[in-house]
């Protein structure tokens, strides 16, 4: 969405009463005069900045030359408006749209909490169930025939240690424990 349909979806918001006050006009007005590029003339600033007309009136005359101008302008505008009121920009119905998600993306935040919603102590239960089960797996596995002391010192390989690794190390030690 560019600027200038952000800003004209925002003019009444900002416009209304007591969203901005005179002394915040005035230096939006003149950061926009004094900006580089230079957003507003020395004479534009001036008509803007007449304390003889009305606050509404001049606010709504600035908006409307800022669309005019381009989507440069009012981008300059919102900058300005961010620097001396940040709580109304906050506030501004288009920043509101911005920040709503698509009702189609999925939060990852709360799919996230979803997924783990049960804490550790469920992911500790079912670890050690696993582990139990991978420990009584290997102890009572006929295919390796390995003496006493070797299955003892190696009995929690299976956890730490790769398959390849542990059969080696364990021929290692029924070769010592034979000699």
């Amino acid at each position: 969405q560019s600027y200038c349909h952000r800003l004209q979806h925002d003019m009444y918001f900002l416009t209304s009463t007591s969203r901005l006050n005179e002394q915040v006009v005035d230096k939006i007005v003149l950061q926009l005069n004094r900006v580089y590029p230079q957003i507003l003339t020395n004479e534009e600033a001036e008509k803007f900045r007449n304390p003889k007309a009305s606050l509404h009136t001049r606010l709504s005359d600035l908006l409307k030359h800022l669309q005019k101008k381009g989507d440069r302008h009012c981008q300059e505008f919102y900058r300005a408006l961010q620097i001396n009121a940040e709580q109304l920009f906050n506030d501004l119905p288009s920043r509101k749209i911005l920040k709503t998600p698509d009702p189609t993306e999925i939060d990852t935040d709360k799919e996230q909490y979803m997924l783990n919603d049960r804490g550790p102590v469920f992911f500790l239960a079912c670890f050690s169930v696993a582990a139990g089960l991978a420990l009584v797996w290997y102890c009572c596995n006929s295919e390796t025939q390995v003496i006493g002391r070797a299955r003892r010192i190696l009995g929690f390989s299976p956890i730490i240690i790769g398959r390849h690794v542990r059969n080696i190390c364990m021929l290692y030690l029924e070769d010592i424990s034979r000699n």
